[in-house]
């Protein structure tokens, strides 16, 4: 396996003997292998650009943006048409062009729960235990072949994920997810890699995701990653001309609740490959 390992100047006592046994000794050194705290909360805003490819030779261009707090507009383009998933902190919509759709609708109850996790700016390891989140390390577990410390991470809504940090450098190199899809539940895997340095704060600009068990594999490539670009708040928000409640009750903000996309973010900076 490629490893994902960090070619950090002044962090070199990070790749000291893995001797952390304990959930806030793990996250504490991810969060400073990273870039810290205060070069984290300086990022107010992210655009990534790229490109999803899920084999076959079927690809398309895609762009992410999010904003404090607890905003996020994904776009997704193929066949000259842009489908559009956003939340504003309150409201989730939706645009699906393809069968003639053009206008937003809300998202759905199981979408809903997606796009919360994926408005969270930092990831669920960051502030977790203001957030509501609960991180315990249940032990060594191999990820293809290398140990890694094997973090149960339960978010606020319930939700439950595993995460997979490198001994070295305390980052995830793997995270699993369980997601109800259409009714049915079902595990997926993501692999995260190839960290660069985003205004200070190292982050994937690669992204691999699959269902357990499954050859078959999705693959976000980052180009570009920008921090604190301006972005208007009406980026996030439902447009008017068809905006409607929700059902049910306000969904809840980010900071209440979070779980989903193919994934959550990785370990840091352009990596070496570890021997």
């Amino acid at each position: 396996m490629h490893r994902v390992l960090l070619m950090l100047a002044g962090l070199a006592l990070l790749a000291a003997p893995a001797s952390a046994q304990t959930a806030e000794e793990i996250v504490a050194k991810y969060i400073k292998t990273v870039g810290g705290a205060d070069k984290i909360q300086a990022v107010k805003t992210l655009r990534r650009t790229g490109t999803y490819n899920g084999g076959g030779g079927f690809e398309a261009p895609i762009v992410e943006e999010n904003k404090r707090n607890n905003m996020v507009r994904q776009e997704f383009s193929l066949q000259g048409l842009t489908a559009v998933n956003a939340y504003d902190g309150n409201t989730g919509w939706k645009i699906e062009p393809w069968q003639g759709k053009k206008d937003a609708e809300p998202l759905g109850e199981e979408e809903m729960k997606q796009i919360v996790e994926d408005a969270d700016f930092d990831g669920p390891l960051v502030n977790y235990q203001q957030k509501g989140n609960k991180v315990e390390f249940v032990g060594m577990e191999p990820v293809e072949g290398t140990d890694a410390f094997k973090l149960k991470v339960t978010l606020r809504s319930g939700d439950v994920r595993y995460y997979f940090m490198d001994t070295d450098y305390y980052v995830p190199i793997k995270i699993e997810t369980k997601r109800m899809v259409r009714g049915a539940e079902r595990e997926y895997e993501t692999s995260l890699g190839d960290y660069k340095e985003v205004s200070g704060w190292y982050m994937p600009f690669s992204i691999e995701s699959n269902v357990k068990g499954s050859p078959n594999r999705g693959k976000v490539t980052y180009e570009k990653i920008e921090a604190n670009v301006p972005i208007d708040d009406v980026r996030f928000h439902m447009p008017m001309a068809n905006k409607t409640e929700q059902p049910g009750t306000k969904p809840p903000d980010a900071a209440d609740a979070l779980p989903k996309k193919m994934d959550e973010k990785k370990p840091p900076a352009k990596p070496p490959a570890k021997p």
